[in-house]
């Protein structure tokens, strides 16, 4: 909230009105002017809306998505997704153009030809996939933030509220700065009612028709158990044009698909729970103001399990 409070607890001049940083604890922003900029604003929107009074606190942490990725990953796309669309399109159509050419002069192609432009249009659909997620980013208002858990504050964390909860605090915070912060927009399901759940497919379908990435299901509740055996966080349910820029061009072939579906889970979920945990246990034990090394402890742990090797094709 201030200067003062956050170098009492943070213990950082150059970081004390707040950081942004990615999931692996690398700085976001390497613009510090910028991110200096969307702090301001974000401390402005909680100010409007008596955050800091509400939640007795001088300080609040939040888990967000930062619009467009393009802002942070300009190097993958240049150097992974740029080249498979360019060198796939000039690829495939000068086949093209020459499988037409043969068929022309009688040379029978036609299965060929057929099966070349269906690969061009798939690689069509690649490149326009990944570009509807970059646009260039000179400014603050260039950017989106979609906060969608609140962390923590001064003395304890929101991980024992649910979701429902968790949406409708930030859908507060997010209306007193729309221009920069964004609600996400949700549906509560009940999933023992066939109804509720076909209004909840119809919705993700219309969401990703229109070239959204998808949505992220979870339980209700924010640590969820079942037999006394913590439960998956959440799934990414991914669109079908999303799906292209992860698993490449064609992978909605019928052979493609086969291979996909071989994939085994089993260890990327034991991952996913066991980071969870930690990630969790880390925040407790900073809520509770224990010394660094502790906090580190659980840190680490993350960052060795992010380096466990799993199935690329996850």
């Amino acid at each position: 909230r201030d200067a003062e409070t956050a170098r009492r607890r943070f213990g950082s001049d150059d970081d004390a009105l707040g950081i942004v940083y990615t999931r692996t604890g690398r700085r976001f922003f390497n613009d510090r002017e910028l991110e200096a900029e969307i702090i301001a604003r974000l401390r402005q929107a909680l100010d409007t809306v008596g955050f800091w009074e509400r939640f007795e606190t001088g300080w609040v942490a939040f888990d967000c998505e930062i619009m467009p990725w393009s802002a942070k990953a300009q190097e993958l796309i240049r150097q992974q997704y740029a080249p498979v669309g360019a060198a796939a399109n000039i690829g495939l159509s000068a086949s093209l153009s020459a499988l037409q050419q043969a068929e022309q002069r009688g040379i029978a192609v036609k299965a060929l030809r057929h099966q070349t432009a269906e690969r061009l249009e798939q690689a069509h659909r690649y490149t326009a996939a990944y570009r509807h997620y970059c646009w260039p980013v000179a400014s603050i208002a260039d950017l989106k933030i979609a906060p969608f858990h609140l962390l923590a504050t001064e003395g304890t964390t929101h991980v024992g509220r649910d979701h429902a909860w968790h949406m409708a605090t930030i859908a507060e915070i997010c209306s007193a700065d729309p221009d920069l912060l964004l609600a996400t927009d949700h549906q509560i399901v009940d999933v023992t009612d066939e109804a509720a759940q076909q209004h909840a497919i119809d919705w993700w379908e219309a969401l990703t028709e229109r070239g959204g990435e998808g949505a992220v299901v979870k339980p209700l509740e924010f640590i969820a158990k079942a037999g006394g055996k913590l439960l998956q966080p959440a799934i990414k349910c991914r669109g079908r044009e999303y799906l292209r820029i992860i698993y490449g061009p064609e992978y909605d072939t019928p052979e493609h698909l086969d291979t996909l579906r071989q994939r085994g889970l089993g260890r990327k979920r034991s991952l996913a729970l066991r980071e969870f945990a930690l990630g969790i246990e880390a925040l407790e034990r900073f809520a509770r103001h224990e010394p660094l090394y502790r906090i580190h402890e659980c840190v680490f742990g993350v960052l060795a399990l992010e380096s466990e090797p799993v199935d690329p094709r996850l």
